[in-house]
């Protein structure tokens, strides 16, 4: 998902520079990690390097605007986006919710409820803010704040993207996720990486969870769809 998965990242794709300096500042103050673009092209380009939970999006962006960002953004990613515009009219909020906003924020707004529309989309979200999350399978201990893992109490060492890979996985265990998903999710929604990427790194993670990887009983291969990790465990 993120490097830091028990802090949320947060997005700011605005070109005023002096105001997504005041968001940053108050949203790191309240435990939240962000980064800035000031452009649609800047934009795509920090969601190719990495996800985010949550894009606070602007509509009138100098090479574009931010409900064409969006556009784009939705074939490949349900991130959670709160338009932030001076652009009130009734028909640019109806556009923003139609194209998969979730919620608009007229400017001008104070930070007070900048701040409580972002913790209460994150909770609608993901359910938990920046608390500790620990999900248990089979022998399986994943600690997604930690960003440790055990198997039956022995710690195993994995590479950043296998843990964000296995994170992904673990929370929606039981649910069959598709390999795009999982690509835009782990790597980016625009990312350029190659189908095979995510087959090695399944490959590798079974090979450290799995006492027989070539019949692995943790992460499934849900045919046509993507993969699934399991409860079903080693028992």
């Amino acid at each position: 998902m993120s490097e830091h998965l028990n802090k949320k990242q947060i997005l700011i794709i605005d070109d005023d520079t002096d105001l997504s300096f005041i968001i940053s500042d108050m949203l790191e103050s309240y435990g939240y990690e962000t980064a800035c673009a000031e452009s649609v092209e800047g934009a795509f380009d920090m969601l190719r390097e990495k996800t985010y939970h949550l894009i606070m999006l602007d509509i009138n962006l100098p090479d574009g605007t931010g409900f064409e960002l969006l556009k784009e953004l939705r074939k490949v990613s349900s991130v959670p986006v709160i338009f932030a515009s001076a652009r009130t009219s009734e028909d640019d909020k109806v556009e923003g919710f139609e194209i998969g906003g979730d919620d608009y924020l007229p400017k001008p707004y104070s930070m007070k409820e900048l701040l409580a529309r972002v913790n209460a989309l994150i909770r609608r979200t993901y359910g938990f803010a920046n608390e500790e999350k620990i999900v248990n399978i089979g022998e399986l201990v994943i600690n997604i704040s930690a960003r440790t893992v055990t198997k039956a109490g022995k710690n195993i060492s994995l590479a950043l993207r296998e843990f964000d890979l296995l994170a992904y996985l673990a929370a929606h265990k039981n649910v069959a996720v598709s390999k795009e998903k999982l690509l835009s999710e782990v790597w980016g929604a625009f990312s350029e990486v190659e189908m095979s990427t995510l087959t090695v790194h399944i490959r590798w993670l079974r090979e450290k969870l799995e006492k027989e990887p070539a019949k692995p009983k943790y992460i499934k291969t849900v045919w046509g769809v993507g993969y699934m990790l399991s409860d079903e465990g080693e028992g």
